[in-house]
């Protein structure tokens, strides 16, 4: 069940890793243990991405709760490469990506060091990234 909407969730599978996904709003939630995997099939550097993860500042609880433990999702703050926001478990089960915020992702790292797990998110996401630039053009 989608934490933000309270639909039901689609699973996406891509190299063996099962993507919970909202086809309503269109939000992500990733279970704890998914962005290292990705990162690591996608061979980019999984250190890193912990790291970003253990330096991200900590904010609020947020409204929406984990779809595994149901507790409020706690903000979590990244500045590098590019400001943007998640909603984290605080039991550590996992990440909510609301609508537009893996698409920040994956422009963040389209040209850095960690731009294999951009390309995983850009390869699952293709249609509903292009759905949403064609209607950004017709707008």
């Amino acid at each position: 069940m989608c934490p933000r909407c309270k639909q039901p969730m689609i699973l996406l599978e891509l190299d063996a890793i099962e993507i919970d996904h909202c086809l309503d709003c269109l939000g992500t939630w990733l279970d704890a243990g998914e962005i290292e995997s990705i990162c690591d099939r996608a061979g980019g550097d999984v250190d890193a991405v912990g790291r970003a993860i253990a330096q991200a500042r900590r904010g609020d609880k947020v409204k929406i709760r984990c779809p595994r433990c149901h507790r409020r999702l706690r903000a979590l703050h990244f500045d590098e490469p590019a400001a943007l926001e998640l909603d984290a478990c605080p039991r550590e089960h996992g990440f909510w990506f609301d609508r537009g915020e893996m698409r920040s992702l994956i422009e963040a790292h389209e040209d850095g060091g960690t731009g294999a797990v951009a390309s995983f998110f850009a390869d699952l996401y293709r249609s509903e990234l292009s759905e949403q630039t064609e209607g950004e053009r017709n707008a």
